[in-house]
């Protein structure tokens, strides 16, 4: 057994298949299926189901998996280690982000890490906070940025940036003379919410549970999975809802929908830089850390009254 076979052994099953994850690894599928074949001869016993087009991975394969994702991680953390002692920053991270900053903000700070650093590739996983939450406790991501705080105690989050969310409405709404609006007046409006594990979604029931209302008392008509898919529930009126600034700039720039306070709700939330508390951040990761709260901060739109 060696490194490249258990590579190969995860590619299989994250591609569910033989011939994507021969394309994924640029080999063919003939030496695919032998890489694996070697691994099952070595443990003896079966590691992939091979159910028609679909490969999925037996109990024996998910166990192997968990180990396979944790050696090749640290094999890539080695490498960066003695990159950076040579004075080379180097390697491959892969980065979580919830669906704002995975989406809205941090291709743009990857796009400039990377031109920086040659060497280095990124990879980034979007999801809900939950999803990022979940994959940064499993070792499958070294840091993530998310848009609510999690209680759980093994992980460590520093703020990056402020994000006031708004009432979210088509421009040809009943509304759209307004830039205030009251709860009892939301209350009656058709209204979109995310998916449970959004941080979108949590951040919106705890403000609104500070002022002694749960969201249950609005009329929500839809939940959808993200916030492209709640975009166009807005310009399509299904609803209106309430969602960051950051994800509709285009369209309020351009005028399709405009965002409202809510009068007494407080809306203010925090991205989060996100680590496992136990896991040692590797080179690479610490210079993407100190790139991204740089360009945060470099890009942060000064406040009035600030030198």
């Amino acid at each position: 057994m060696d490194l490249w076979q258990l590579k190969v052994f995860k590619t299989v099953v994250d591609q569910k298949g033989f011939s994507k994850a021969a394309n994924a690894i640029h080999l063919t599928q003939p030496t695919v299926s032998s890489h694996i074949r070697e691994l099952e001869d070595y443990f003896d016993c079966q590691l992939i189901d091979r159910l028609g087009r679909q490969a999925l991975p037996t109990k024996a394969g998910e166990r192997l998996y968990a180990y396979a994702e944790r050696l090749l991680t640290l094999f890539d953390e080695t490498e960066t280690a003695i990159r950076e002692f040579l004075g080379k920053i180097s390697g491959r991270i892969t980065i979580g982000g919830s669906t704002i900053p995975g989406c809205y903000l941090l291709p743009s700070v990857i796009g400039s890490f990377i031109k920086q650093f040659k060497d280095v590739h990124v990879s980034l996983i979007v999801g809900d906070t939950e999803r990022v939450v979940d994959d940064l406790l499993n070792y499958k991501l070294e840091l993530g940025v998310v848009g609510a705080k999690t209680p759980d105690k093994r992980l460590i989050q520093e703020r990056l940036i402020e994000d006031n969310l708004r009432l979210i409405i088509p421009s040809d709404h009943k509304w759209a003379g307004r830039k205030q609006i009251s709860l009892e007046m939301l209350s009656s409006e058709p209204f979109i919410v995310r998916e449970p594990g959004s941080g979108t979604l949590t951040s919106v029931q705890h403000s609104l549970a500070r002022i002694g209302f749960d969201i249950k008392n609005l009329r929500v008509v839809a939940e959808m999975g993200s916030t492209a898919a709640v975009i166009q529930g807005i310009k399509n009126h299904v609803g209106v809802s309430i969602l960051s600034p950051i994800a509709v700039e285009d369209e309020l720039k351009s005028g399709t929908l405009k965002a409202l306070t809510i009068e007494k709700m407080d809306l203010k939330r925090y991205f989060y830089l996100t680590l496992h508390k136990d896991r040692a951040a590797s080179p690479l990761c610490r210079a993407f850390c100190d790139f991204l709260k740089e360009r945060i901060i470099s890009t942060a739109p000064r406040r009035p009254g600030r030198g």
